[in-house]
């Protein structure tokens, strides 16, 4: 895979907190100095502080053979030089990325997001493990904020990222071709929140604040591009029937 997503020419021109560079298997998000996070990513889970986030695309043919899927995905990552980026990995073609910003009361929230939904899933109601295929979907995010914030206050960020991004699928109505409820997320997805670093960070990021709002309104806006842009890809006009009308 060699393609190249098409970028504007200048990160200034991009105007979001991070730089991103696209040459399929990698995307990368990269910000100019160290940034406090926290994820659940396959190789740096918990609070990380990185300059980098790296996506990975991957097919069938790779991942049957892979028995150890962290230590695999390390090599991979050292082998590009990103082995302290957060990694992310996705069957999703990253060079169909999407990228939303909000601004709120001088607070920027950034959203990049991959995304895909072949093995989604709705919350509490596990379907059959043999309905997901091999080459999987998933949903990966990157939000990110202009102002610091406490360890608290990323872990508040985090849960209105995700409740951004499952409202945003609601709002969409996509159902899998066996099922009778609204895909809400898929088995692999993570969200990495980012902010960052400063002595004087901000203490809440809950829905009654800009850094809350922000965020909600960039991954909104970003889930729901993404989620189109994704059924256009891979559904067929009769997979229709599946997203909710009205």
């Amino acid at each position: 895979m060699t393609e190249t997503a098409i970028l504007p020419n200048s990160t200034s021109e991009l105007k979001t907190n991070f730089s991103v560079s696209c040459g399929r298997p990698w995307l990368v998000a990269e910000f100019g100095s160290s940034t406090r996070m926290v994820s659940w990513s396959l190789n740096r889970p918990g609070f990380a502080t990185a300059t980098k986030i790296a996506w990975l695309e991957v097919g069938n043919e790779e991942l049957i053979h892979v028995d150890e899927p962290l230590s695999w995905f390390q090599r991979r990552l050292e082998a590009e030089g990103l082995g302290d980026a957060v990694g992310l990995i996705t069957a999703r073609n990253v060079a169909r990325f999407e990228i939303a910003t909000a601004v709120v009361e001088g607070v920027r929230a950034d959203c990049l997001i991959t995304l895909g939904l072949n093995n989604g899933e709705t919350v509490g109601q596990r379907q059959d493990p043999t309905h997901h295929p091999l080459n999987a979907g998933t949903i990966n995010i990157l939000s990110s904020v202009s102002v610091p914030l406490t360890d608290g206050a990323l872990l508040e960020m985090s849960s209105i990222a995700t409740q951004a991004r499952t409202t945003a699928l609601v709002r969409f109505g996509y159902r899998r071709p066996f099922m009778n409820d609204i895909v809400t997320g898929t088995g692999t997805d993570c969200i990495v929140a980012a902010a960052p670093l400063s002595d004087a960070p901000i203490g809440y990021a809950g829905m009654h604040t800009a850094v809350g709002e922000a965020v909600g309104r960039s991954v909104l806006e970003a889930t729901a591009t993404a989620a189109k842009t994704w059924f256009e890809d891979w559904c067929t006009p009769s997979a229709a029937a599946y997203i909710r009308e009205g």
